[in-house]
């Protein structure tokens, strides 16, 4: 298994930032790794997410919601194929360290028989944290707005 793990701090609430995170339809203004994404945010339904890693190729996947907590955490299972060759579990996660800063946290456990073939783990690393400062600065700035 190979996990990544990335984290920032917000000056931000957490509704603010839950807010941000969750409007999937917005994501093309301000995401640079996830470029798109839908579907509904609430447990066993399936979501469509379109990343963009830097310097990799793009590719578009159809995870599971496992947990959808409002203002704390959003996991899902992402899967190539079938189970046990390529699966991300990915969580996004909320931590709050006053009424008006957060911590924001994403980590992604991947495993399976193809993630040493497909895994660009620089790439996905490298587009976890220009995330987390896209999301930074856009809280930050509706929180100053």
């Amino acid at each position: 298994m190979k996990v990544i793990e990335t984290d920032i701090e917000i000056h931000a609430s957490v509704e603010v930032v839950w807010d941000v995170l969750t409007d999937f339809g917005k994501y093309a203004e301000w995401n640079p790794f996830i470029t798109e994404a839908s579907g509904e945010i609430r447990r066993g339904e399936q979501l469509k997410i379109h990343i963009e890693p830097p310097g990799a190729r793009g590719m578009t996947f159809r995870p599971t919601v496992l947990t959808a907590e409002r203002g704390r955490r959003l996991e899902w299972l992402g899967r190539l194929l079938v189970p046990k060759i390529f699966d991300g579990h990915h969580q996004l996660r909320i931590h709050p360290l006053d009424t008006d800063r957060v911590r924001f946290a994403q980590r992604e456990e991947f495993s399976g028989l193809l993630v040493p073939v497909f895994l660009n783990e620089e790439a996905t690393a490298q587009g976890f944290r220009e995330m987390n400062e896209a999301l930074k600065e856009r809280a930050e700035a509706l929180t100053r707005a």
